[in-house]
């Protein structure tokens, strides 16, 4: 029933930019605290950014901090990630997920590769 799409990923260049769109349905948008992870090859899953369920409080990762905004729309049921400055260490696969840190569903993930 619960679904999270992502979309938006693909190559950028060393210091470009992309925007993530992560789509929710089958569950109340507005009542859950929405978040982005990544993981790379090789690598735990990392948390990247959180929002709570009006918007009002958001909060990043040390290494995306004034790089990268979270945002939601709560009419559309949407929730994104507006990445900038991107580096090759941002190449990762990009999960959206209902919930901050207890995250109880997961998008099917989308990949980001920032390479020259």
């Amino acid at each position: 029933q619960v679904q999270l799409v992502e979309s938006g990923g693909g190559l950028v260049q060393p210091g470009g930019s992309l925007r993530l769109s992560c789509a929710a349905s089958g569950f109340s948008f507005t009542s859950y605290a929405m978040s982005w992870y990544r993981q790379a090859p090789g690598k735990e899953r990392e948390w990247v950014a959180g929002i709570t369920s009006t918007g009002g409080i958001r909060s990043y990762a040390d290494s995306v901090k004034g790089r990268f905004t979270i945002s939601r729309d709560n009419a559309k049921k949407a929730v994104s990630l507006q990445m900038n400055s991107l580096k090759p260490e941002d190449t990762a696969v990009y999960h959206c997920g209902r919930g901050w840190r207890n995250v109880t569903y997961w998008g099917q993930g989308i990949q980001v590769s920032v390479s020259s």
